[in-house]
């Protein structure tokens, strides 16, 4: 794949799922990527889900070992936000939370050099109050992967108020020289694809609640009912418990809907450290999952 539409260089901060995700994408791509986070232990986990994710890709054929090797040498980890001067796109993939995400936004900002870009992976959290917090509005853009980021087609690509037309641009080119597809939308609470999913998962959370069917009945409904590949439960376990709570509070907030209200069976299972897969345990049990 031609890299002349690629940035030179791209870090991405935040080393979990869809962090690791994005940056072996790019890597993938040609492009040399930096994956920070705030621990060498979550880099080295991060690492690692890359090298395997690689390693499976050569395994179906749809990657050459040398091409893997390549990625693998491209992808850099470090603790150091310093590298960013180097970079002309920075990537947010840190945790659902608008202080999080602040902090790492105005730190990155603090870092990066006069015109790169700055996106956010946020799935529901303004574009506009996280470019607000920083000194270059104009150059602060979502970029909403869909997991997992390697297979996934689509990036949600998000203006917000004063984000620029040449940022639009360039994120648009860049989407699609990575093969992806992106689709823009406007900066409200949820953008569009989880301010349409979100209340999907949440009304099957209260179908399980009160007894309507079983988690694997509505989830079999869904599939076969509405050609879904995964029903709304496994999606919820898949996406995490608590990233849908968090998604479903941005939107009842920032729309002032009582209908998206969080289902109490998704707070108490959060409640209970239930999380879905990640966590071995959401409304299913992974616990034996390989």
């Amino acid at each position: 794949m031609s890299t002349s539409k690629l940035p030179a260089a791209v870090a991405v901060v935040g080393a979990g799922t869809m962090g690791n995700g994005i940056a072996q994408t790019f890597a993938t791509c040609g492009v040399p990527t930096f994956l920070i986070d705030v621990q060498q232990e979550f880099l080295d986990r991060g690492l690692a889900t890359v090298h395997k994710s690689l390693g499976k890709f050569v395994e179906k054929g749809t990657l050459t070992a040398a091409d893997a090797d390549r990625a693998k040498s491209l992808l850099k980890t470090t603790t150091d936000m310093g590298v960013l001067a180097q970079v002309d796109l920075c990537i947010e993939a840190v945790t659902e939370n608008l202080a999080v995400k602040t902090q790492v936004f105005q730190a990155a900002d603090a870092a990066m050099k006069p015109g790169s870009i700055l996106a956010s992976n946020t799935s529901s959290i303004s574009i506009t109050v996280l470019a607000a917090k920083t000194k270059r509005a104009g150059s602060v853009i979502g970029m909403h992967f869909m997991n997992p980021v390697p297979l996934m087609k689509l990036v949600e690509v998000i203006r917000g108020n004063d984000t620029s037309d040449a940022t639009t641009e360039a994120v648009l080119d860049w989407s699609r020289a990575l093969g992806k597809t992106p689709v823009t939308a406007n900066d409200y609470p949820g953008f569009v694809a989880n301010r349409i999913l979100m209340p999907m998962i949440n009304e099957a959370a209260f179908a399980l609640m009160e007894g309507v069917a079983s988690r694997e009945a509505i989830d079999e409904i869904m599939k076969l009912g509405m050609n879904h590949p995964m029903g709304p439960l496994q999606l919820a376990d898949f996406i995490g418990l608590d990233v849908c709570v968090s998604i479903l509070d941005v939107l009842k907030d920032g729309l002032g809907d009582d209908k998206y209200r969080a289902c109490p069976l998704l707070r108490r299972l959060v409640a209970a450290g239930h999380l879905g897969k990640k966590s071995k345990k959401g409304f299913y049990d992974y616990a034996q999952a390989r």
